[in-house]
Parts: structure tokens; sequence; C-alpha cells
């Protein structure tokens, strides 16, 4: 039976893809992804396809080619969380695919910050709504995926509005590239700081700084 590969890569800087994935990348002939994945694929000799907002051809293209060429999904960070792979598992049977995890921005920020995430709850606000404020009474920490709606800033004022403000909150930008910014303070801090770009944060309960 064909396959076709779903690779992750990483929290985005190339050096925290792993070999196996850029060894698979430089054995396929078609490349799928958005630009900030394919940017460091551009030299390689390979036939690309941009993700955009017309997903069908995408899927289409994939249905009609993948038993002749080498095709891979190249999607940010864990091929499982919230991911592209949920989408082409609607259209795909999973014994057509062969999925490769990337490391996580989970992984990337709890260690980065210096904490496990095994007593943590993980969840996205990305382009959903999540009851993060309930879900504190049973996790002392949440990691949440943000994006320009449901953003620190927000995350902030509403716990600050459940009376919350006492937690502590780790921000991290544009993680493992050369402009990361990590931020840790209390929701007033966070409150107060003009503009996040798309951020993992980390929620945790009453906590000294």
């Amino acid at each position: 039976m064909s396959k076709f590969y779903v690779l992750g890569m990483g929290p985005g800087n190339e050096e925290y893809i792993l070999p196996i994935t850029k060894e698979i990348i430089n054995e396929c002939h078609v490349l799928i992804g958005g630009k900030r994945n394919l940017q460091y694929f551009e030299h390689l000799n390979k036939e690309k396809l941009y993700i955009s907002a017309d997903l069908n051809k995408i899927v289409d293209y994939v249905k009609n080619n993948y038993e002749s060429k080498k095709i891979c999904f190249l999607l940010s960070g864990d091929t499982g969380f919230y991911s592209m792979t949920t989408f082409i598992k609607k259209h795909f049977s999973k014994d057509h695919m062969i999925v490769i995890p990337g490391i996580s921005s989970f992984q990337y920020m709890a260690a980065k910050i210096g904490e496990e995430y095994n007593d943590a709850l993980l969840s996205s606000v990305h382009g959903r709504d999540f009851d993060y404020i309930s879900k504190l009474k049973e996790y002392n920490k949440i990691f949440l995926l943000t994006d320009k709606k449901n953003s620190p800033k927000s995350i902030a004022k509403n716990l600050i509005e459940n009376k919350m403000e006492d937690c502590i909150l780790a921000v991290g930008e544009n993680l493992s590239y050369e402009n990361e910014k990590i931020t840790l303070g209390r929701p007033k801090d966070i409150l107060h700081i003009d503009e996040f770009s798309m951020s993992v944060v980390m929620i945790k309960r009453h906590v000294e700084l």
C-alpha cells in the first residue's frame, strides 16, 4: 500500500527538526506545508505546495499523486495536538499515513522555564474557546496555545476578573527563534505589556515569584 508522510517540524527553528524528519524530506518528491516550514527547504529540487485556505485542492492533489510520488506534509509543532493531522484523517485512512512527531512547543517551553508538565493540563485557545478558569481548580498548571483574540493579555485580564491575580504567567514568544522572548509575571504585569505575538502561555496557581 502506498503511503504519504505527516512530519512534525518542531517549534519553528530548523535546529529543532529531527534528523529522521530531514532524511524523509530529502527522499520525498513533493513537500506540502506553510511558508514558515518550507523556507528551510527552498534550495531543494522538490515540488512544493503551499497550504492555503483551499485545503480541498491539497487533498485532491494527494489523492491523485501519492501512489506515484513520495509526498510529505510539513506541519508545525506536534502532529498529534490540534494539528492539521485531524483534517488529513478526515480524507485519508490512517493506514495511508506515516506520522513522525516533532518536538512540541509545550516541551520546549517547559524546558526553558524549568517546569515539568506531567502535572499540567495541555490545551489550546488558538481559534477555539476553552474554560481554563474552571480547570485551574483541578490543575496546578495549564499550558495553552494562544492566538490574537485569546492572547496572553486577555488571559491575564480573565484571571484578574476571576480573582486569580496571584497566579504566575509565563509567556513564550517566537519560541526557538533568535527573537525568542519569555516573560514571567503576575496577571497584572502581563496586562500592562503592550503587545505579544502568538505565544505559548503557562498558568501556574499561587506561587511565589
